[in-house]
């Protein structure tokens, strides 16, 4: 509805933001847990495929379901979707399907480590995984990445199992913890419709979740959102899995998925439900240095000139490819981030003669790093899933043929994707709006943070994405390897 807000001094009417649960057909769809399920369970009927495949089917990475499906079209579809709407994959996670499950018999008593209720841990796991991959050559490996897709179903099912609430999804889950980063630039949001309606409410049901009576009990009708986002209080997509348990839960059918201005989650510095304030997470300003410095490291360990690198390293220091490997992540993921933003912080500190620390402003400006951190990934998944669109195709006849699923003709191996004269200059054009929305991101927070000074304050930090994106071009710019693919170097 229309809204009035007569303190401006004249009539002035807001439009109402879009909400996708209001879109025909597919708003319907979603508003119903069955339809939840049932893509959960689709992609669950999938992972059992590309396990099963990944075991016991072709050794070779490109006939194999388990390696094209993870490292070709997974990661550049995720990103895709949460470029489009927000994060649903994790809406259609079947690791959660199988948690549900598995709590009709094991009820979870215990509550998370408190020194654990942080993303310190996840980051980790995040570094371990981008490592592991380039390690080990997990795009060349199938049967490695089907015990990793076991993995997280083990961990998913064991951390929730022990521990209450959404465990796995808040406080392990590396995938989750990207998704919940990337969704900071997704233009829709979990939010309530009228905050008026939350005003009256007395229940509380978003976050408590629906009982059949209004007594104290066990058994719970509805949960509410098991990542403690009371949605009145709710003012992002960090740690929002768009499960949609609130929106089941909600008797006022007040909460929907609506759009937002890009930059409001930069409006001010309230305490958010469940995070608290973000000038004061240093493990979420971390992640997300970790989310846009590790976008160039993934990129930089596919292009040509890494291998040059690795060799002067190695006749350096006399090291193997390991320890090579961990200087490479460090370089990147610490020593590159640490001196960029500190120098940043400082010639804003010095420039607008600001009080505060130097490691405050590092995490307050932190967060215009996230559309340049979400156009690199973007650029490198869509190389791969652009450049290898088709493969799926002869992949799935094979896989079928080998389970005794007739299918006509041959598996057409020739069939690859857009070449990739079309594809780097869609990935520039993505790299350039990345820029344009770091800047004014930055800027807004420069805004906010020194309101008589902004120019100076934004400045220091504006050449920190122009390096940050620099790098982002030149590295589209070179050949890179098409791994997982028949293409491949």
């Amino acid at each position: 509805m229309a809204e009035v807000l007569p303190e401006s001094g004249a009539a002035f009417i807001e439009d109402e933001p879009f909400d996708l649960l209001k879109a025909p057909l597919f708003g319907s769809l979603l508003k119903k847990k069955t339809f939840r399920t049932i893509i959960r369970l689709a992609l669950l009927i999938v992972s059992v495929m590309m396990i099963v495949h990944g075991l016991f089917g072709p050794a070779l990475a490109p006939k194999n379901l388990a390696t094209t499906l993870s490292w070709v079209h997974f990661r550049g579809i995720l990103i895709l979707a949460l470029l489009c709407a927000g994060n649903f994959f994790c809406y259609s996670c079947p690791f959660m399907l199988v948690r549900d499950f598995a709590r009709k018999f094991f009820r979870p008593v215990l509550h998370w480590p408190r020194p654990l209720r942080n993303k310190w841990l996840p980051i980790a796991l995040l570094v371990a995984v981008l490592f592991c991959y380039e390690r080990f050559a997990l795009w060349s490996k199938p049967w490695w990445t089907a015990w990793l897709i076991i993995g997280y179903f083990v961990s998913a099912l064991v951390v929730d199992s022990v521990f209450r609430h959404a465990s796995f999804c808040k406080y392990v889950c590396p995938i989750g913890q990207f998704n919940f980063v990337a969704a900071l630039a997704s233009p829709l949001e979990v939010a309530v419709r009228d905050r008026r309606v939350c005003s009256g409410c007395g229940t509380l049901d978003c976050i408590k979740g629906r009982r059949e009576t209004q007594l104290v009990s066990i058994d719970v009708k509805q949960r509410g959102c098991e990542l403690a986002l009371f949605q009145p209080g709710k003012a992002s997509n960090m740690d929002c899995t768009f499960c949609l348990d609130c929106v089941y839960a909600c008797p006022h059918e007040n909460v929907g998925i609506v759009s937002r201005p890009a930059t409001s989650i930069l409006s001010g510095d309230p305490a958010r439900a469940g995070i608290g304030r973000f000038s004061q997470r240093k493990d979420i300003s971390a992640l997300l240095t970790v989310f846009t410095f590790g976008a160039l490291l993934n990129a930089f360990g596919m292009v040509t000139p890494v291998y040059a690198f690795e060799y002067w390293l190695n006749q350096l220091l006399h090291i193997g490819p390991g320890p090579i490997l961990g200087l490479i992540f460090a370089g990147f993921l610490i020593v590159e981030p640490v001196l960029l933003l500190g120098a940043a912080a400082q010639m804003t500190k010095t420039l607008t003669k600001s009080s505060r620390s130097l490691v405050s402003l590092a995490v307050r400006y932190s967060y215009g790093l996230v559309p340049l951190g979400f156009g690199m990934w973007l650029a490198h998944y869509s190389f791969h899933l652009l450049t290898g669109l088709f493969t799926i195709v002869p992949v799935l006849q094979s896989a079928l043929s080998d389970a005794g699923i007739p299918f006509p003709g041959d598996p057409l191996w020739r069939l690859t994707g857009v070449p990739v004269r079309i594809v780097q200059p869609l990935q520039l054009g993505m790299l350039v709006l990345a820029l344009a929305g770091a800047m004014i991101w930055t800027h807004t927070i420069a805004e906010e943070d020194q309101p008589s000074d902004t120019w100076r304050a934004f400045a220091p930090f504006a050449l920190v994405n122009v390096l940050i994106w620099t790098a982002a071009v030149w590295l589209v710019l070179q050949p890179m390897d098409m791994r997982g693919t028949f293409l491949a170097s």
